[in-house]
């Protein structure tokens, strides 16, 4: 049952991503990266993370993205050989802007360490 559940992700993930690419045709949403897919036991729901090229205007580039959710369904289900298609559902993912506010982080605070004076180790 496990490996038919990974089997069906794979599944969803690479045809939503070729749909999202390739078969969606508004300018206004731009490049889209499928980043994750999360399909419930059920096959009633499929969540989708995306982040978008140009991260400028992203939320509005998800309005837009979640417009298609319709379209994206119907050509999922010419695509999959399930009886049941899920419920698909996109989501902003936002561990690319984490992991860059990380580093960011990261950066300043070696910069800050950088400038403090040397300390002597008298335990020797």
């Amino acid at each position: 049952m496990a490996d038919r559940h990974k089997r069906i992700k794979a599944l969803v993930a690479r045809n939503v991503a070729d749909i999202v690419q390739f078969e969606i045709k508004k300018p206004s949403i731009g490049l889209v990266s499928v980043n994750d897919v999360e399909v419930y036991d059920d096959m009633s729901q499929a969540n989708v993370y995306v982040t978008f090229l140009d991260p400028r205007g992203s939320h509005n580039k998800l309005v837009e993205l979640q417009r298609t959710e319709g379209f994206v369904r119907s050509s999922l289900a010419k695509k999959l050989d399930t009886y049941k298609v899920p419920r698909i559902r996109f989501f902003l993912d936002e561990s690319s802007l984490k992991a860059r506010s990380l580093e960011a982080a990261l950066a300043r605070e070696e910069e800050q360490l950088s400038h403090l004076p040397p300390q002597d180790n008298d335990d020797e």
